[in-house]
């Protein structure tokens, strides 16, 4: 089961710094990801929603790979190529995996304008590795999927490892 952790930073960049931060430690395996979005509360209000993947892009490329090699049956492989692209897109952009958009979106109506979150799905973590890399970057921890119980220690390791340590005698 993936657990769910959304985190409010004052500014954009920090939360997309935080992410590629968990990219990183993803590659290093101390962390599995099944989603990972930035939420931006523009100045304007609006609310913009930087995905990790794009699915219509993937579906598009996917499309027309599929479509050229059908067209090449039927000695028509440009044409199988756009149509292949244009059905690929469409099917990629009604895709929708990981974290849901509109809860995303009601969520970070809350933030303040300027402001970013990161939603992050997790599928299992090495917290007593993780939590120390990220928690020099703050933020605010705001929902998690957590038991109260496991949400209060997370809360605390991250705090201790925000705290200055006392140098070593």
């Amino acid at each position: 089961m993936s657990n769910l952790f959304v985190i409010a930073y004052d500014d954009l960049a920090t939360a997309d710094q935080v992410r590629d931060k968990l990219f990183e430690l993803s590659r290093e395996h101390l962390v599995e990801l099944e989603d990972a979005v930035v939420v931006e509360r523009r100045d304007d209000g609006r609310i913009k929603l930087h995905q990790a993947v794009n699915h219509t892009a993937v579906g598009t490329a996917g499309g027309a790979v599929w479509g050229g090699l059908i067209g090449m049956l039927f000695l028509a492989p440009l044409l199988g190529a756009a149509v292949g692209a244009a059905a690929g897109a469409a099917g990629g952009a009604m895709t929708d995996t990981g974290i849901n958009d509109q809860f995303m979106k009601d969520l970070s109506q809350h933030l303040r304008p300027g402001a970013a979150a990161l939603f992050v799905l997790v599928k299992q973590a090495a917290a007593d590795k993780v939590v120390p890399q990220l928690a020099p970057y703050g933020g605010q921890l705001v929902q998690t999927s957590l038991s109260q119980e496991d949400e209060d220690h997370l809360r605390e390791s991250l705090r201790a490892a925000k705290a200055p340590r006392a140098p070593r005698a």
